[in-house]
């Protein structure tokens, strides 16, 4: 008998630009392993209302997340592709496990204790989203959540929250394990170097980073306002002051595939900086070209979107529809009989 594939949840916000941060440190990835795990990716929009959003555009920003997924190379056919508020699983297990875990254990997260000193009012959906999240990956036994560092502590939660219902009602989660990609895993704003990519950042600094739908010129653009340092010398190199030269060679080199000799080989005859940043701006504009194209491809198909949208959700509350039932049946609800 051939060997159960792994089960791997992940989810997206969609709020924000989907950017070249997030297309090399996780969508590629996701794209790669769909024929050796499977893989359950999930638009979390009720995740982003934590903060208020406006409704006409969370409504553009899921069908775009999903688009561009899709035009990233994801296979709804091997994947499970869908919105998270299309399966009401998620909440109702949500709320479950808020009655077995410890307000103690949410208020000692660091991400809610930073977005906290940072909002004049802070809802209760913020305190409480690890728990979500958690009900987002148990729901599906799943086996394995890649996440970035600034995420492992919400893993560890969701390991603590499952292993305390189980003490309480008998087995019925399994553990999952956090991976924290090593390839691609951190690429770095072209502004600042020494922070990561980030959504949030991109929406405010249009130069923080690379829009997986920017124009050819503006990527160009962005690339010859990226940092780097008073040198010229382009190698790879872990000094501080090389982490714009390295954020730059570290993009170029994920997005070809190609071996750091040959990256270097590649920028030999470079004059400086400059060609440096073209170089790589050149590389972007090419890798993204065909993902644009499928992208408008999609986007103008709303009738192939919906068509994704509905097999998925119908998939995805049948794979949940089992657990519910046994988290139920272990507290004690009393089932509806026919």
């Amino acid at each position: 008998m051939a060997p159960t594939k792994s089960t791997v949840f992940s989810g997206i916000q969609p709020t924000g630009e989907l950017h070249l941060g997030n297309y090399i440190g996780a969508i590629r990835q996701w794209v790669a392993s769909q024929d050796d795990c499977f893989n359950i990716l999930c638009v979390v929009d009720l995740h982003a209302i934590t903060i208020h959003q406006d409704p006409a555009q969370l409504r553009d920003a899921c069908r775009k997340t999903l688009g561009l997924l899709l035009a990233s190379g994801l296979d709804a056919g091997k994947c499970l592709l869908y919105i998270q508020s299309h399966v009401t699983a998620h909440s109702e297990l949500a709320w479950i496990l808020n009655c077995v875990t410890p307000v103690g254990w949410l208020t000692r997260m660091t991400q809610f204790k930073d977005k906290s000193q940072t909002q004049e009012s802070v809802s209760t959906g913020l305190l409480d989203y690890p728990v979500l999240q958690a009900a987002d990956i148990l729901l599906f036994d799943t086996d394995l959540v890649p996440v970035g560092e600034d995420q492992r502590a919400h893993i560890e939660l969701t390991r603590d929250i499952a292993g305390r219902f189980n003490q309480l009602y008998g087995e019925t989660f399994r553990l999952p394990k956090p991976v924290i990609p090593t390839v691609g895993a951190r690429i770095m704003g072209l502004d600042d170097p020494t922070n990561k990519m980030s959504k949030s950042i991109l929406k405010d600094t249009p130069h923080h980073g690379i829009g997986l739908l920017d124009a050819p010129e503006k990527i160009i653009k962005t690339c010859k306002r990226a940092v780097t340092d008073s040198g010229s010398e382009i190698i790879f190199s872990d000094a501080p002051e090389k982490a714009g030269v390295r954020n730059l060679l570290s993009i170029y080199q994920a997005l070809t595939a190609k071996t750091e000799e040959e990256v270097l080989a590649d920028f030999a005859s470079a004059r400086g900086y400059g060609d440096l940043k073209v170089g790589v701006g050149e590389a972007i504009v090419d890798h993204l070209r065909p993902l644009q194209e499928r992208y408008r491809e999609i986007a103008a198909d709303t009738g192939y979107l919906d068509s994704v949208l509905h097999r998925s959700a119908e998939k995805a509350r049948a794979l949940c529809e089992t657990r519910l039932a046994a988290v139920k049946e272990a507290m004690g609800f009393l089932a509806e009989r026919s």
